[in-house]
């Protein structure tokens, strides 16, 4: 029993000679937990605000080429610098919107919408297809 406590202690604590048959097997070990752990084990990301679904994004007008929608300030990280803004909310579009998935499109236009005490409730993001 003390063999094998020794034989573990020296793996975990890397005390094997380069080239030995035990760093050998400590690195087929580590090679073999990397290849074959599910990857679903390491995406363990926090997610920001509300998940998005289609009832946080409304179409408002649809004129010539350009729609605006209404996208609600919950389910994008708090207010930041417009340029993540404006990458937020392209992906929460494309995320939400089946039409916009695959589309290419820019947007024109951000407008914070407000609530009696100043706080962004929503946004209205006009946008132009490519």
């Amino acid at each position: 029993m003390g063999g094998t406590g020794r034989f573990l202690s020296r793996i975990f604590l890397w005390t094997y000679e380069r080239g030995s048959w035990q760093y050998d097997v400590a690195v087929v070990l580590i090679v073999v937990f990397v290849l074959l752990t599910p990857g679903h084990w390491f995406h363990d990301q926090p997610e920001v605000g509300v998940p998005a679904s289609a009832a946080h994004v409304q179409l408002i007008e649809d004129a010539g080429g350009k729609q605006t929608y209404r996208v609600d300030a919950r389910i994008l990280a708090p207010p930041e610098q417009t340029p993540q803004l404006q990458n937020q909310l392209h992906t929460a579009l494309q995320k939400t919107l089946p039409d916009l998935r695959g589309a290419r499109f820019e947007i024109s236009k951000i407008e914070a919408v407000r609530d009696d005490q100043g706080t962004v409730t929503a946004y209205r993001v006009t946008i132009q297809r490519k």
